[in-house]
């Protein structure tokens, strides 16, 4: 069975598409800034938990504009819960740098932006301007390499032919049809129909073309290599009330740079948890500590790392103050007021005095 043409696969998925997209309100009004925004958010993140976000975040920076004037502690504040923290810095620096001109239309000077590579690129260009530029993320590569049941590892030697791939469904579609509404065709296909564990080919417009369908097994792609496991760490945090509020410590850089989180540290296999968090509160914040009790237990998972960390409540003496791990260090008594990795939400979760919404897993 050769693989589908490329030129009936946009007769098809096109009016499909039309008929069925989802209304999502990053497609209400199509504006680069708001493409720009949604496909930041996007990124590793449902479309559900994403749209409550998204809707809160326009309603306070309309647009490039207000949102390079904004302070980032506000803008992650906005952004926490949905993890993935170096999207929001990017984006703030991204509105900094094009607040005046707006955002440039063409691929090639999307990617020179900080944190755009040539997905976002592709797909700022092509929806908010109608440039023929393709893509593939998740849903895109799931859909061509079932269409064309390729072999190849995706993430590895497939990723450069799916690409191809991609350049030649635009190339057929020619100038009648928006750019915008392929790229977008192909990610609702992968989202709402061909989706990673029950696709549902009897819905599906490109079926009778699908070389994984016509083997009679589209699970049997994407074939990516086995994901290595995560490594398994160990930590400590301590809830350390003083004055009716939380002792939150905020890191100057890195993965949680600029976000805030309870007083802890990663454990050594050898040492006993309540005295590195001991050590923990003397070297981070200056505070000697005495372990009340045992709250919990918070197992979270980075891409490539387990962290099951132990929760503490804690009392101490001594006023807190910023020392190695943080830049800044407060006494909060509304832990929602400021931004809060989602490692960190988890972890105040567990204090019975906080009852804050637990936040699905990410950095």
């Amino acid at each position: 069975m050769t693989p589908p043409d490329a030129a009936d696969l946009v007769a098809a998925l096109i009016p499909w598409y039309r008929r069925h997209r989802r209304d999502l309100p990053w497609r209400r009004e199509v504006d680069p800034y708001r493409v720009l925004l949604s496909e930041l958010m996007l990124q590793q993140t449902r479309v559900d938990t994403v749209v409550p976000y998204f809707e809160r975040f326009v309603a306070r920076w309309p647009d490039l504009a207000s949102l390079a004037a904004a302070d980032e502690e506000e803008v992650l504040r906005e952004w926490s819960g949905l993890g993935y923290y170096s999207r929001a810095r990017n984006l703030l620096r991204c509105a900094r740098l094009v607040a005046e001109g707006g955002l440039p239309s063409t691929v090639s000077e999307l990617r020179a932006l900080p944190g755009i590579g040539p997905y976002t690129a592709g797909a700022v260009a092509s929806i908010a301007y109608g440039v023929s530029a393709p893509l593939v993320d998740g849903n895109v590569e799931r859909v061509l390499c079932r269409l064309d049941a390729r072999s190849e590892d995706p993430r590895g030697a497939g990723r450069a032919p799916l690409w191809a791939r991609a350049t030649e469904l635009h190339r057929a579609a020619g100038d009648e049809i928006h750019p915008g509404d392929l790229n977008q065709a192909l990610m609702e296909l992968g989202a709402t129909v061909c989706t990673p564990r029950a696709p549902s080919c009897v819905r599906c417009p490109v079926a009778a073309g699908c070389r994984a369908h016509g083997q009679g097994d589209p699970l049997a792609y994407p074939r990516r290599a086995p994901r290595r496991r995560p490594t398994p760490v160990r930590g400590v945090a301590g809830l350390l009330w003083i004055d009716g509020g939380i002792v939150l410590g905020r890191r100057p850089a890195g993965l949680l740079g600029g976000l805030w989180e309870p007083v802890g540290a990663e454990h050594p296999g050898g040492v006993e948890p309540e005295a590195a968090l001991v050590a923990a509160f003397a070297t981070q914040v200056g505070v000697e500590i005495e372990i009340v009790s045992r709250l919990g237990v918070v197992v979270h998972t980075f891409t490539h790392r387990r962290l099951t960390t132990i929760v503490y409540e804690v009392r101490g003496s001594g006023a807190p103050t910023p020392k190695a791990r943080y830049t800044e260090v407060r006494i909060v008594s509304d832990p929602e007021s400021v931004p809060l990795s989602t490692l960190a939400r988890r972890i105040l979760a567990v204090g019975p005095q906080l009852g804050l919404p637990l936040a699905a897993e990410g950095s």
